[in-house]
């Protein structure tokens, strides 16, 4: 087997650019004990395992990731991510924004509506949309590099994942209608003090009702989605320049102490990392 591309940078990092708010990216060149537990993104994730292993589990299915293979995360996918026996493992992860890629899956020929398209691999082996993860992040990270080739490399690249990774059936893709009200209901209310009566009259379903077939859809708690939600509020946040305590007070958190706890257990990181 040829030997794996690699990356030279050993400096563990999240990555941004105010010029590109449609893509982020993650580099762990070695993690023992990074352990996420679980959550979900809005975006949509995929990323190199660059050297040991990675059990994840996703939709009561067990995966396991080696090194040189994909790990593909659709947006709203519950998940759990842990090293192979604690051992090392090295990883770069790139999160896209749902909405830019769905409008470049359109503009690729998808005839459905212009809503994101789930694929149906959770793990892939293709080896040139491997190395082209590791290439897209060193340009995205190169200071040297102009926005331009930046902006193309991307839109090259996703457009390479569109055509190789294949798309989920339509049926695959369908949400109970109700239930994707009360999930839309604490996304855009995560902030407050949400009630399961809450949200269930705006849904339209009884309480225990919400809570069961919640669950089983989106498997997670109507409050788990709740906190999940409060994080990925509080990134938005720091991502804007807002300090540690400003975000966790403005997503929902009781008090700094709890919103630390639940972002490392969450994105194995604490909220200063990702935002240096």
């Amino acid at each position: 087997m040829a030997q794996l591309k690699t990356l030279i940078d050993t400096v563990p990092r999240f990555w941004r650019d105010d010029r590109l708010p449609f893509i982020e990216a993650r580099y762990l060149p070695e993690g023992r004990s990074d352990s996420y537990d679980r959550h979900a993104h809005a975006t949509f994730c995929i990323g190199a395992i660059i050297a040991g292993a990675s059990n994840f589990f996703m939709a009561g299915v067990q995966h396991l990731a080696h090194a040189g293979e994909l790990v593909i995360i659709n947006p709203g996918q519950v998940h759990i991510c842990k090293p192979v026996d604690d051992l090392p493992w090295a990883f770069c992860m790139l999160y896209v924004d749902a909405n830019w890629l769905a409008a470049l899956q359109t503009e690729l020929g998808q005839v459905r509506k212009p809503e994101f398209q789930a694929y149906t691999s959770a793990v892939s082996g293709n080896i040139f949309l491997y190395e082209g993860l590791l290439d897209l992040y060193q340009t995205l990270i190169d200071s040297e590099a102009e926005l331009l080739s930046k902006q193309g490399n991307v839109i090259q690249y996703f457009s390479e994942v569109h055509k190789h990774l294949q798309s989920a059936p339509a049926e695959l893709q369908l949400e109970n209608a109700r239930l994707k009200l009360a999930a839309d209901f604490i996304h855009e209310h995560c902030t407050q003090d949400l009630s399961l009566d809450d949200i269930s009259a705006h849904a339209g379903l009884s309480t225990s009702y919400l809570f069961r077939a919640f669950r089983k859809q989106y498997d997670m708690t109507p409050h788990a989605y709740l906190i999940n939600r409060r994080v990925q509020y509080a990134q938005e946040k720091l991502r804007q320049g807002a300090t540690i305590a400003d975000a966790a007070l403005e997503a929902g958190f009781a008090d700094q102490a709890h919103f630390q706890r639940v972002f490392k257990r969450l994105l194995a990181a604490t909220p200063g990392q990702y935002q240096a």
